[in-house]
């Protein structure tokens, strides 16, 4: 099994454990196109006590990636994510973050093929 079906493995059993509802293809998808970050401890996770990390979440993912404008509802859609994920979880990958706030804003469709 290679890496990246190793990672969508813990993806897929942490989406579960969590019940946040994310489909495996979306998973993938995401993914696959957070591109060699997932492979890398300190990137393959999103802090939620560092501001400058929920920062660039907005600005490069929800803005940049997904076309959104900025506002308070970006950031309410980030806690919201953070809150799934669990406040005691300190494995808060990034693609479960991802794929809930692409999924909040129906994006899906950035990721078709």
């Amino acid at each position: 099994m290679g890496k990246l079906n190793e990672l969508l493995e813990l993806y897929g059993k942490e989406n579960k454990r969590l019940k946040l509802g994310l489909s495996a293809d979306l998973i993938e998808k995401v993914a696959r196109g957070c591109g060699p970050s997932i492979y890398k401890a300190d990137a393959s996770t999103v802090s939620a006590s560092d501001k400058e990390e929920l920062k660039r979440v907005k600005k490069g993912f929800l803005i940049k990636k997904l076309g959104l404008k900025d506002g308070p509802k970006l950031d309410d859609a980030i806690a919201e994510a953070m809150t799934k994920m669990g406040k005691g979880n300190r494995k808060k990958y990034r693609v479960l973050v991802y794929g809930l706030l692409v999924k909040k804003f129906r994006k899906g469709s950035v990721y078709k093929k």
